[in-house]
Order: C-alpha cells, then structure tokens, then sequence
C-alpha cells in the first residue's frame, strides 16, 4: 500500500494501567495500519485490549490510572505530512478529534448527556468544529437524522436520550460522529446492543459514508458475523496482544491462531443444529505462565462431532408436545398509557402487547423473538405480574396468575423466575453477590437459617463455573459474563420450574455467550426447567429454542417449529429478521469483496 493511502498507523504501541502496585499491559507492543477507504475489524473477548487501542488512538486513556507508555499512532494527512498524536498538547489533540477522528461508543446512555435534548447536542458539534449558524446547524442535524434513518427526525430533535430507543440513540451518535465528515470513523461495538435489522442498516449507512468520504473505519467488536460483512483487514487481540492479523477472507478461510479459530465456532450456526456449541477453550488452553497452547484441532474436525443426528431433535419434541401446556396466554393485552396536558389526563396508549395468545409445554424452550419494541419484554414481564396486563388470561398450571392475590404470586414467582438484559443494573451495587443470591432465598423462607443458605449458594456459584470464594465479592469486581452467570444463579436460587431468561445473552461476547447458552441447557436438563427465551437476535434463538414465537408491534407475526421458521418463513418480516443476520459465510465474504474490486479464489 502506497504512503499516500495511509492515515493510521499504530507502531509499538503499549497501553497500561497502574493499580495498587500492579501494572496491567492493556495493549502489549501492537502494530498495524488503516488505510484510506479501508475498515479494519479489531476483534477479541471483554479485556483483549480493543478499547484501550481506540481509546489510546483518540487520547482519552483515563490518567490515572491509564497511560501510554511507549509507541507512536501516526495520523497522516492529505498532502503527505503526517502527526504523531502522542506528542502533540491536548489543545491540539482537541482540533483532531471530531474534525479528523471520530469514535461511536458502545452505551451511547453513558455518551449523551441525559440533560440536553439529542438535536441541541448535535448542533453544539457542528457549531463547535464547523463555525455554522444556529439555523443551519440545525438544518444539517435533522438532514443528519434522516441519513441514520431516524424515524421523524423533526420529533427526535426535540426529544431527550431517555425518551428515545437504545438503537435510536446509537444513530444520534451516528450522526454526531459524521457531522464533521471525519478522515476516520472509529466504531467501539456500535451495533452490540442493538436489533439485527437495525445493525443491518447501521453497517449499510457506515458503508455509504465510507465509500463517499473515502474514510477509514476501525470497527471493534466481539462478534466475527459483523466482521466478515463489513472488514477488509482483521486484526484479532487477544490479552492486550495482536495474535493474528491478515485479510478477512485468509482469516474466515484460514485461521492460524487457535484464539481465532475458537471465536470463529462459538456463534451459533443457523444452517445446522449442534449438541452444546464451541467455546474458546474446546481450541487452546493457557499453561501456568499464561503461554497460549494450541489443541491441534480445526473447527471441522470439531464441530462434526456436536452435529444433532437427524429425528433426534424430533422425537425429544414428541415427547415435550404430549403433556398439557404448564403456560397458557390468551388475548393477552398490556398497555400503557399516553399522558399530556396540565392535568396529565390520558390521551392514548402504546399497545404493547396487542391481543396474543400461546402456549408453553413443560421442559419447552419456547423462543420470542423481534425487533425492540416489539412486546416480547413486556411479556415476559406481564407473565410476571411485574407489569400489569390490561386484559386476557395468563394461565399457569390451571390457575390465572392476573387473578393472584398477594400470597399466591408471592409463591407463583418462587416458580418463575427472571433472568434481566443486564446483570449490573439488576443486583445491588452494596451488596455482596453471596448475600444476592442468598436474599430470595431469605425472602420465600428457603431452608432453615442462613448458615445453611450460605453453603447453598457456595454451591450455587460452583453449579455456574463461578468460585465459592466469590461469596464476599461485589458486583463491580465481575465482568459481564461473569455477573450474567450470578443472575442465573440468582434465579436458580428458589429452585424455580420456569425460567422468563429477557435478552440474557445480548451484551456478551460471543465466546461468554456460548458458554452462558450451554449452562443454561445443562441446568435445564439437570433441574428439569421450562424457558421462555427472550433476544432480537434470531441466530441464539433458533439454536436454544423448541419453537419460536416471531413478533412485530405487540402481535404475533407467526409461531411453529425453530428450523421451520428458519427454512420457510411464512411472512416478509420474518425473513427480513433472517436474512439480517450477519451469519459469516464465505460466499457473503467474497460478494463483499467482489463489490470493491477484490477477487478471491
């Protein structure tokens, strides 16, 4: 690649942090190169250093505790000069960020300030860098907000963070990212979080910009899928270090590093059915020095061996459909309703969920699926009572949950337990994890003192591949993976029959996510549960699920069989779901390639 195609390069680079006498090499001696016009996928677990390094690139390592110790990220302009951004004053640094080099977040809650309506924080962007009018300001923010397809730009300009969709808010930090028509677009996890659908067209709209501003993008990630559709070069870290790094089609054809090849298993496969999906450990393990040592197995080899044999599956679900439905929902509906005015009279209501009916057979991992606000949170809420149906009947082992008093969904919940999205914001950030698990049990009067709840948990925490020990250890000193396994355990704590698991798995990497999804079906079949699985993402349903509940704007769009559904969608949506997921294939590899010029063998 000639010097004039370069715009980011990273050489030697080392990142660390400097904690209670430790020092912890975030990113460990890395080098590659962005080119302009060129996205590079940077790929690897929670902790592999992907954040620091786009973090170090813009200069907001926090300090303390962070630092950058050694290396150079040279920034090279149009007319051949070029800038070591480690070495120029922070009120320099300020004139490279949003002009030349911007960064989409991953949570943009925690980027948006909760205060300022979404328009007005635009505007002060493009004023700021621009040196444009108020008026035109906000004429280039709400033509901004049509480009990131924001459903009535007009309404979310004046609207606050709070009141807007996660997938809405990522597309204001979209547009405030490109306001400045930047020479680099660093991308940290922008679509993790987010519908398939709407990361379908988030990486679309990343694309188009791409290709008309001839910008780079560094796209960081966990998720290979989102990789293979969107990357020319991959670059994969693992532990602070680069492991293997080359062109997205040797890396999808032929991964070197056992790392790689694990990352590669993990997601789940939508065209077959495996037993218990790959991890990263089924490829490499680490010795006592943390050497890294290679399994010697490919992932052919290995995958074979956990494909379900035909009519396995079938005869498993024969057995499941004989027995009553343990759940029966009937014209449920839930709605909220809409207040304005002085009075705060109502004036309308969101449906929700509009008029939907089911059934859930005992042992079943029935499966919802949709778009967000679709419904499938609310009802999985209003099973709970947690959320308040307005009509229809919720009927669990004969008797209507909607017509409970106090004291019978009190025992009805020790049954159906909860897992939540995210683990963080559901467990007491003063509490002990011991004493969080230990809290429903204290509640519903399980076991006879806490003496012997405290030796239930310990065993509760090994049943989830977590340490005894963890007991006297606060939420914040886990990772998310890690604190997902503590809501499961949470729940597993009252020995409940029926799991509602709401979007449990979303924000995980995809190699935590296959772990959490194979101790989920461990524990089902071990404790003989009952889930109802809930996410947006149809590839992690289709794999844990008997059947499929597919759902759009509170009603059901269809219902049947997981791989029926997924062979022979009935509506247009459906397949819109499908097809939206970024599955990895070869062939979707080497048509993405072909369309910028690129010919692979």
């Amino acid at each position: 690649m000639s010097k004039e195609n370069k715009l980011l390069e990273f050489r030697n680079l080392v990142t660390e942090f400097h904690t209670e006498g430790n020092v912890v090499k975030a990113v460990n001696d890395i080098s590659f190169i962005l080119n302009r016009g060129e996205t590079v996928g940077v790929v690897g677990e929670s902790g592999s250093g992907k954040s620091v390094t786009s973090l170090s690139a813009m200069r907001l390592i926090p300090n303390p505790p962070g630092i950058i110790s050694s290396g150079e990220i040279i920034f090279h302009k149009k007319n051949n000069t070029s800038t070591d951004l480690l070495k120029i004053t922070e009120e320099e640094m300020r004139s490279f960020r949003g002009n030349d080099i911007a960064m989409i977040f991953q949570e943009p809650m925690t980027s948006l300030n909760p205060v300022f309506k979404c328009g007005d924080q635009v505007m002060e962007a493009i004023m700021l860098h621009q040196k444009l009018s108020k008026e035109e300001a906000k004429k280039l923010t709400i033509k901004l907000f049509e480009e990131v397809q924001l459903p009535t730009p007009e309404r979310i300009f004046d609207t606050y963070p709070h009141q807007i969709s996660g997938g809405q808010k990522q597309r204001v930090m979209i547009a405030m990212a490109m306001s400045c028509q930047p020479s680099i677009l660093i991308a940290d996890e922008p679509t993790t979080a987010l519908d398939v659908t709407v990361q379908k067209t988030i990486l679309q709209l990343m694309q188009n910009l791409q290709k008309e501003h001839n910008m780079g993008i560094m796209f960081i990630t966990h998720d290979l899928g989102v990789i293979a559709e969107l990357a020319d070069k991959v670059i994969v870290m693992y532990k602070g270090k680069i492991v293997e790094q080359g062109n997205v089609w040797d890396i999808f054809t032929n991964p070197q590093h056992p790392y790689t090849k694990g990352l590669l298993a993990c997601r789940p496969p939508l065209n077959k059915r495996y037993t218990s999906l790959p991890t990263v450990s089924d490829f490499m393990k680490t010795d006592a020095s943390g050497q890294i040592i290679d399994n010697g197995i490919s992932i052919s080899q290995f995958t074979k061996k956990l494909e379900i044999k035909a009519g396995v599956r079938e005869e498993k679900n024969k057995e499941i459909y004989k027995q009553d439905p343990i759940l029966k929902i009937k014209n449920l509906k839930t709605y909220f309703p809409i207040r304005n005015g002085f009075f705060g009279g109502v004036t309308d209501y969101v449906k929700a969920v509009n008029n939907v009916s089911f059934d859930v057979y005992p042992g079943e991992t029935l499966g919802l699926v949709g778009e967000s606000g679709c419904g499938k949170t609310t009802i999985g809420r209003s099973v709970l009572r947690l959320e308040e149906p307005t009509e229809g009947e919720i009927i669990y082992k004969g008797k209507d949950v909607v017509k409970m008093g106090a004291d019978e969904l009190r025992s009805f919940r020790k049954e159906v337990q909860i897992i939540f999205q995210d683990p963080y914001s559901s467990l007491n950030p003063r509490m002990t994890i011991g004493n969080a698990i230990m809290e429903p049990m204290q509640v519903h009067n399980i076991l006879e003192n806490d003496e012997a709840r405290k030796e239930k948990v310990k065993s509760l925490l090994e049943k989830v591949s977590l340490d005894p020990s963890h007991f006297y250890r606060y939420p914040h000193e886990f990772s998310g993976g890690q604190r997902q396994r503590i809501g499961i355990a949470r729940a597993l704590a009252v020995s409940p029959k029926f799991i509602i698991c709401d979007e449990s798995v979303s924000a995980l990497d995809v190699s935590v996510q296959a772990q959490v999804l194979n101790l989920l079906n461990e524990l089902k079949e071990e404790f003989g549960l009952t889930y109802i699985f809930i996410s947006h993402d149809l590839s992690v349903v289709k794999y844990m699920s008997n059947r499929m509940v597919v759902m759009q704007e509170g009603k059901i769009e269809e219902k049947g069989d997981s791989d029926e559904i997924y062979n022979s969608p009935k509506t247009a949506y459906t397949k819109k779901l499908i097809d939206a997921v970024p599955e990895g294939k070869l062939e979707d590899i080497k048509k993405a390639l072909f369309e910028k010029g690129i010919e692979v063998s």
